[in-house]
């Protein structure tokens, strides 16, 4: 895989700018007292500029959504031959879990501070949903590609259900975030009864 090249890097940095910008007003003031001018401000972009690498106030907040999206298509369609669909799906959320080095995790008090943002605006519990809502989708057509379907079957949306639901899960679990997932994981392998 090639490096990005000069634009995409300054590009990806604007994109970020314009994130963290947004994050630190919101956490500040709250999500309803902003306004995209006051965060296009603060990033020093035109409110165009912001528009182009955000659609909408809210996707703000999310701004790994398409990067989460495309990771988790890709554990089913890239992982490593030999390893089955469970595993690749518990790779991915393995390393989600794991995290970026502790330098640059957000404290738990720092995501008890973000959870409460996105808690007290129904607008952005309405973002959050359909982002997820997306993500199911996009991984049920990848299990029903990796078998052969054109059109995904009833296993494969339960799968991508029970496994979008899990990253959430997890979040609430302080410190036993492992323990929760590798939990999840032998419920689907061995089910229930087996996963005692």
């Amino acid at each position: 895989m090639t490096a990005p090249g000069r634009r995409e890097r300054k590009k990806a940095a604007t994109r970020q700018g314009i994130a963290d910008a947004a994050l630190r007003l919101f956490l500040d003031r709250g999500f309803d007292e902003v306004t995209v001018a006051e965060i296009a401000e603060a990033a020093d972009v035109s409110v165009t500029t912001l528009f182009k690498h955000f659609g909408s106030k809210e996707a703000l907040l999310f701004d790994e959504d398409t990067e989460q999206e495309s990771e988790l298509v890709a554990a089913v369609r890239d992982r490593a031959p030999g390893t089955d669909v469970v595993d690749g799906l518990y790779a991915w959320l393995l390393a989600r879990v794991d995290g970026p080095p502790a330098a640059r995790r957000p404290s738990a008090a720092e995501m008890e501070r973000f959870r409460a943002l996105t808690d007290a605006a129904p607008s952005l519990r309405d973002h959050a949903r359909r982002m997820w809502a997306r993500h199911e989708a996009a991984l049920a057509a990848a299990l029903a590609a990796d078998a052969g379907r054109a059109e995904p079957a009833p296993a494969d949306r339960v799968l991508a259900h029970v496994v979008v639901g899990i990253p959430p899960l997890l979040r609430e679990q302080s410190g036993r975030a492992r323990e929760h997932l590798d939990a999840a994981f032998a419920l689907l392998r061995h089910g229930y009864d087996g996963a005692q």
